[in-house]
């Protein structure tokens, strides 16, 4: 638990660099924008023709070799489970890093140079985060939130840059919530203020140029996990997916959110086509974890149906593919997955094989009190 938190702490304290590293010339803006949307769009191939054009053309400017590394990022967040990009994507933000320094020697002011030289620092420091390499990681955030505090000053007009003081205002405030061990630690970091970072970020959301994706994601995000408030985290959800309908991690999120609603039927809707584009190796949507969680839903809205044989079906695909991921720490997926499994065979009158899944359940951890329902069902048979 204490590494969970810990984690979040040293995410939102250089998360501020690194989601401040935003494009500034107006002389390549289009094509900038239209290489960010490509990203966005999972058009990687695109994407890095785009960005190799842009360091072809403009050799002395580091927006192309920044955003070029942010393909790769997105290729580690569409399968955070594969390391095999992570040596690609730390060798190109030290590319980032060496060109920033060269215009800083000249220049000690350049923004573009301090926003992308804390950018790239920030985001070397979000994978190592991610990775678990605590020390590396502050130290990345001790270093970059300083060079772009300095960016911003030079240029206090930049909507963009409101994205990470937004991020760090409103998860400085929660996190003390969340997690009352932390208050000790949190006397070394600035006082964060919810509202605050909340209106940071809506601004960002409306008005930015290139960061209102960004800020729509974790105004998504927040309002889920945070605010239990699904009604406004959808509608950020369907402004992503709208603009971005193939982005597997924006569409996983808004049917997510639909299940959280209590409304199943689009959630099993959303994870239909989900699995669809996952059988046509749509980039993204063919991982086990993803295959998992749009399995899940479905099954579980088949259940509701009374389409019993159809939800064992895919009760027992995401069983399979849990156990194949829950290498760590057994996850809920595996626990409801048994769970209902039993319930759904007794419904049918198969009283030995719901006894076999109500035992499996009582095996794993106890989730969502599935320990207590698997031994009252196996007292007594489960009836809908």
């Amino acid at each position: 638990m204490i590494g969970v938190i810990l984690k979040k702490l040293i995410f939102i304290f250089f998360i501020v660099a690194s989601s401040s590293a935003l494009p500034q010339s107006q002389n390549f803006d289009s094509t900038v924008a239209a290489g960010i949307k490509q990203i966005y769009d999972i058009k990687f191939p695109e994407a890095e023709k785009t960005f190799r054009a842009l360091i072809a053309d403009f050799p002395g400017k580091p927006q192309g070799r920044f955003f070029l590394a942010m393909v790769d990022w997105w290729k580690i967040l569409l399968n955070p489970d594969n390391d095999s990009y992570d040596d690609v994507f730390y060798q190109k933000l030290e590319d980032v890093i060496y060109q920033c320094d060269q215009i800083l020697k000249q220049n000690p002011d350049d923004v573009n140079a301090l926003f992308f030289k804390g950018g790239a620092i920030g985001f070397r420091g979000r994978l190592r985060a991610y990775r678990e390499s605590w020390l590396k990681a502050a130290d990345d955030g001790r270093t970059a939130l300083p060079i772009v505090e300095h960016a911003a000053k030079l240029d206090p007009k930049n909507v963009d840059v409101q994205l990470g003081f937004g991020i760090y205002d409103y998860y400085a405030a929660v996190i003390p919530e969340e997690f009352p061990l932390m208050k000790p630690l949190m006397i070394f970091f600035p006082p964060g203020n919810k509202q605050k970072g909340i209106s940071e970020l809506n601004d960002v959301a409306m008005n930015g140029k290139y960061a209102k994706y960004e800020a729509r994601y974790f105004l998504m995000t927040l309002y889920f996990d945070y605010e239990n408030n699904p009604i406004i985290a959808d509608e950020y959800a369907k402004m992503l997916t709208t603009d971005f309908p193939d982005n597997p991690v924006f569409e996983r999120w808004h049917g997510r959110i639909a299940a959280k609603k209590g409304d199943f039927l689009s959630a099993s809707k959303i994870f239909s086509d989900v699995i669809a584009k996952a059988d046509r190796n749509y980039p993204g949507y063919n991982t086990t974890s993803a295959r998992r969680e749009a399995v899940y839903y479905v099954a579980y809205e088949y259940k509701s149906m009374k389409q019993i044989d159809s939800s064992i079906i895919y009760f027992k695909e995401c069983a399979n593919l849990s156990k194949q991921i829950d290498v760590k720490e057994t996850s809920g997926f595996l626990i409801n997955s048994y769970l209902y499994l039993g319930m759904l065979y007794d419904l049918q009158g198969k009283r030995e094989r719901a006894v076999e899944y109500y035992k499996k359940t009582l095996d794993l951890k106890d989730y969502n009190n599935s320990r207590f329902y698997a031994q009252e069902y196996l007292k007594t048979p489960y009836k809908n």
